[in-house]
């Protein structure tokens, strides 16, 4: 017997399933292969590998990790300390996947496919498995790890002086979450428990943060953009959309922010003082600068014909103090307009394009090799230079590489964001009718898409789009929603 289409509605969803076809919709491997579970299994997690050349044991250091409060798949521990010459010297350990994950192996394979962990709120598809990733290549605590550490020292002016990359044998201290570092650095939240009960600890985490504040403001000084898009997730109990809230940054998440793109910055500057093809992450001059211009035209703010990341910032910066509850959709505008990140093959003597929106020139991915295919990748260029041996990866590979990575992660925006529709798509589907505020986030020939207010749900306007445009404020009447196929639509009601 069929059901009705209101009985439809009312049966449950299952989220988990839809994720599964999802990941293969988009092109995706969502199930290891038997020889890839063999290969994993196979591996004795403790047995520490066998490194060429000088591993150092910094395990009495006292490092420390910062991520969410369920992550088990720790890619880099951090620490500092006070240089004589007003400097704070960093040391960034990021785990030494390819230890484990050989080049060409079958993990390694299934891995570049694949490019990234892919991260949907009801469910994750890690990038390697499990009793890798959240185990023998993490860098949890009670346990020692081999790594690469990652050194610089951030000078009094916020500047940077590179230092080197090397082995070493390191252990976590401490396994801290956002949130609460985050509110206790910010003086809203106390002292969290887990520093607590490490000794000196405390010290260490603000010594970081002074170390991470000089980076920010030097990078802003700089002309790096500070956007603070909006990133819905739902929440989930018993298996059953009960919210979407927003992730929202701070000063936690801004520290390791600033220490993984300094980091990033020096195994750049490694790579390039060795002279061996590599691989940048770019953002290029925006894809719609004109658009960028009339948005700050309607806020009354001239901005340069030409793309000024200094102008543009400056204007990004004055808005977030002018208008700070607005600001966030006025960043997602800006991102929008702006246009993706992408990988670029650099060769020797070839000048970097640069990342527009971080005001930095020598930039790339190398910080989480449990997570992202291309820090895997940068890990075994750097052991190549550390190890004096040829380059494992041809220049020919590297740019396959970059082309193959750089698709995958369009693709996996494409996926969180089809299954982000679909959890709101449950959470919105008994309010048929009812009229919301929000922003016009897309604007093109492929369709007009609006983010609403509250929730911070995002769907297509199927009635009534002609004429708007991109950051345009208006008010929309649901008119369905299909979690199956990712759809919310919605009706022009008005301007908001």
């Amino acid at each position: 017997m069929k059901r009705t289409g209101e009985e439809r509605s009312r049966a449950p969803v299952d989220l988990e399933a839809i994720a599964w076809d999802v990941m293969k919709k988009y092109g995706f491997r969502p199930n290891y292969p038997g020889a890839v579970l063999r290969e994993v299994g196979a591996i004795d997690p403790y047995a520490r590998g066998t490194a060429p050349g000088t591993v150092q044991d910094l395990r009495a250091i006292l490092w420390s990790s910062i991520d969410n409060y369920d992550s088990m798949d720790l890619d880099q521990l951090e620490y500092c300390e006070k240089g004589g010459d007003g400097g704070i010297h960093v040391q960034v350990a990021i785990a030494d996947v390819d230890l484990r994950v050989p080049k060409g192996s079958q993990t390694d394979r299934h891995a570049a496919h694949n490019g990234a962990s892919i991260y949907f709120d009801i469910v994750t598809f890690p990038m390697l498995p499990l009793r890798l990733s959240g185990g023998i290549t993490s860098l949890l605590p009670g346990r020692d790890c081999m790594a690469m550490v990652v050194e610089y020292t951030v000078l009094p002016d916020g500047s940077i002086r590179y230092g080197s990359v090397f082995r070493a044998m390191v252990a976590n201290h401490a396994k801290l979450v956002y949130e609460e570092v985050g509110t206790w650095l910010e003086g809203t939240g106390p002292e969290p428990s887990a520093v607590q009960a490490v000794a000196g600890l405390a010290g260490q985490i603000r010594l970081q943060n002074e170390a991470a504040l000089r980076l920010k403001e030097r990078r802003t000084r700089q002309g790096a953009l500070a956007l603070e898009t909006i990133e819905a997730q739902a929440v989930y109990e018993k298996g059953a959309v009960k919210d979407l809230v927003l992730v929202e940054e701070n000063a936690a998440r801004s520290l390791i922010e600033e220490f993984m793109v300094a980091a990033n910055r020096t195994m750049m500057a490694f790579l390039s003082s060795a002279g061996i093809p590599r691989i940048e992450r770019v953002v290029r001059t925006p894809r719609d600068w004109e658009g960028i211009v009339a948005t700050a035209a309607e806020l009354g703010v001239s901005l340069p014909a030409e793309p000024d990341v200094q102008a543009l910032s400056r204007f990004l910066l004055a808005r977030k103090e002018a208008d700070p509850e607005r600001f966030p959709d006025l960043s997602l505008t800006v991102v929008k307009l702006m246009g993706p990140g992408e990988y670029a093959l650099l060769e020797p003597g070839t000048p970097p394009v640069g990342h527009f929106a971080l005001a930095v020139t020598d930039y790339t991915h190398g910080t989480a090799p449990n997570r992202r295919y291309v820090d895997l990748v940068i890990q075994r260029l750097l052991k190549s230079v550390i190890d004096r041996k040829p380059s494992p990866y041809t220049v020919q590979e590297l740019g396959d590489l970059c082309a193959w990575l750089t698709d995958r992660e369009k693709e996996s925006k494409k996926a969180e964001r089809f299954m982000r529709k679909a959890a709101a798509a449950v959470l919105l589907r008994d309010q048929i009718g009812r009229t919301f505020t929000g922003l016009v986030t897309g604007a093109s020939d492929k369709g007009t898409y609006v983010r609403l207010t509250t929730p911070p749900a995002e769907g297509r306007v199927v009635e009534g789009e002609r004429g708007l445009r991109v950051g345009q404020k208006v008010r929309v009447r649901l008119l369905g929603t299909d979690p199956y196929r990712g759809y919310i639509d919605f009706a022009f009601s008005g301007n908001g």
